[in-house]
């Protein structure tokens, strides 16, 4: 499979796009077809980039965080049309399903009662207080923060562990998956550390980004709350890479990404069952997103490309195929795999971009896949 194009641009990332350090891999039917690694970890330029190197990728977590909690439902007999109420009976909406919870319909994007991110105990006390922004059925809007604290929870309740721990210990570590979330401290040393995005103007003249702008907003409060580490000085901090956060602290290869999506879309054996993979990749909600302000399209706990009323689909973030299904992070990261033609994706860097969604860099690759 030729993918010289590909590679050529994500060269070119570095002469002409503003890349520090990055990686990007490519896998077919359980094998790796496209590796490469280069650049800096630092923005000293004093530490170079390899195959090893782990980046963080905010919201590129939450799809590896999904697999987790549909995992431990189905060890436990229970499945995402499960009411979230059979395991967490103070959860506000103890009627709405998992697949509901996973699809973003909650409405418990933000939280008005102050929680430290670092408080579990404090974020899932102020999660039951919660009074949902809009009732489950009339709309859907990405959680970006409390939906690791909702997954997590369910997890702890239902296993003892915390997501996080099942992830490591029950998934990645045995499928040789070099993704973590809550990263041991004998892996630190590969960490590479970001760096800020600097902001166009352009970009503030778009919906999203004026919402997240203004004080008050339903925005500017889910990407607040609950408070902390708001700053990538803090992302860049070991206590950050520890903390085993479901929505935005996993830390990972390109490659361990890229395997992922090789075992969540059926090209390589794993742990899920198959009620688990058609959970992963049914589509459960589509249309305008409350948070975003754009149309969004969910899967339990992945996003795939909304698709027109012919089928076909309304932009590529995910490829050519229908079919795919991933998750992006914060500042560039991505990752995704499509079960119609075995492939899978996964881009990670430290010179972040102001975006929520896969920006340039990371597109151009995208866009050359076969």
């Amino acid at each position: 499979m030729e993918f010289s194009d590909l590679s050529e641009y994500f060269r070119g990332n570095f002469s002409l796009r503003g890349e520090l350090g990055a990686g990007v891999s490519v896998w077919k039917d359980g094998e790796e077809i496209l590796g490469i690694s280069d650049g800096w970890r630092d923005r000293e330029r004093s530490d170079q980039w390899s195959k090893r190197t782990l980046a963080p990728v905010y919201s590129a977590t939450k799809g590896p965080a999904s697999a987790t909690l549909l995992h431990v439902l189905d060890q436990h007999g229970l499945t995402a049309e499960t009411p979230v109420g059979e395991v967490w009976s103070a959860f506000p909406l103890p009627a709405v399903s998992f697949a509901e919870m996973l699809s973003h319909q909650c409405g418990l994007a933000a939280l008005d009662e102050t929680a430290d991110v670092f408080d579990h105990m404090a974020v899932i006390a102020a999660v039951e207080k919660q009074k949902p922004e809009w009732e489950p059925g009339v709309g859907h809007g990405y959680h970006p923060r409390t939906f690791g604290f909702l997954l997590d929870e369910c997890v702890r309740r239902l296993d003892g562990r915390s997501l996080g721990k099942v992830w490591n210990e029950d998934v990645a570590i045995p499928a040789g998956i070099d993704f973590w979330i809550g990263l041991p401290e004998s892996e630190w040393g590969r960490v590479a550390k970001l760096v800020p995005g600097r902001a166009k103007a352009s970009s503030f003249e778009q919906g999203f980004y004026e919402s997240f702008s203004t004080p008050g907003s339903l925005t500017r409060r889910a990407f607040s709350s609950p408070r902390g580490l708001h700053a990538i000085a803090e992302m860049n901090a070991s206590k950050a890479w520890a903390a085993g956060f479901p929505a935005m602290g996993g830390v990972g290869t390109a490659e361990g990404l890229a395997k992922f999506y090789q075992i969540a879309i059926g090209a390589m054996a794993g742990p899920f069952s198959e009620t688990v993979m058609k959970a992963l990749a049914g589509l459960q909600v589509s249309g305008p997103d409350k948070v975003l302000l754009r149309e969004t399209a969910f899967t339990c706990g992945f996003q795939k490309d909304p698709v027109d009323e012919a089928g076909r689909k309304k932009r590529q973030l995910y490829g050519k195929s229908t079919q795919a299904f991933g998750h992006p992070g914060a500042g560039g990261s991505h990752g995704f795999g499509d079960p119609e033609s075995g492939l899978s994706f996964a881009y990670v860097m430290n010179q972040m971009e102001l975006s929520v969604m896969p920006g340039e860099r990371c597109m151009g690759l995208v866009e050359r896949l076969p």
